[in-house]
């Protein structure tokens, strides 16, 4: 009986040899599975935290501007917050920022030297937090932003061009339509 018992013991060891050879595939198939879910989950994770880190609006959502843009205060911050409007077939931009100072600087998102190129649009840069032009790289400090006017900068909207309830800040929309001559070749989407 003893070597019953001790063969039994065998095969059973065997068969579980056997089992564990035969799982193996599915085990490495599920961990591939699993690295495989983790590293779309880290994808995707990485795309939305990209997409909320940003203030822009992305592609395609330009919705028609009807009547003035209203900008609310208490969103703008040092990052730059773009605006995207259209006006009619003519897609356009307006950035805000706080600087320094506690003032919201506003401006067209596009240069008054490089517009013409259709890249002359400007990005934050995330480390030095300046405003860099698409197309010829010039690099520009947020708090000169409705400071400076002329050259290679963001097109400033001046107080006089704009209203402050103390809640928003209304650009009307007559000023934007003056504008949308310097977006007719705007490449950004």
């Amino acid at each position: 009986m003893e070597k019953k018992d001790g063969a039994d013991m065998s095969d059973r060891v065997q068969l579980k040899r056997q089992s564990e050879i035969k799982d193996k595939p599915k085990k490495i198939s599920r961990k591939i599975s699993l690295i495989i879910l983790g590293i779309v989950i880290l994808i995707f994770a990485g795309v939305l935290f990209t997409q909320v880190g940003s203030n822009s609006v992305q592609a395609g959502n330009y919705a028609e501007l009807d009547g003035d843009l209203k900008i609310v205060k208490s969103e703008v911050t040092a990052d730059a917050n773009f605006y995207p409007f259209k006006l009619g077939d003519t897609n356009m931009e307006v950035l805000a920022l706080k600087a320094e100072d506690g003032t919201i600087r506003t401006a067209l998102n596009t240069c008054q030297v490089c517009y013409n190129s259709g890249r002359g649009y400007y990005v934050q840069d995330s480390t030095t937090k300046e405003l860099v032009c698409q197309n010829c790289g010039n690099r520009f400090a947020p708090d000169m932003v409705e400071v400076i006017k002329g050259g290679c900068n963001p097109i400033p909207i001046m107080k006089e061009n704009k209203t402050d309830d103390g809640t928003n800040i209304t650009i009307s929309r007559n000023i934007l339509e003056e504008s949308k001559y310097l977006f007719t070749k705007w490449t950004k989407s």
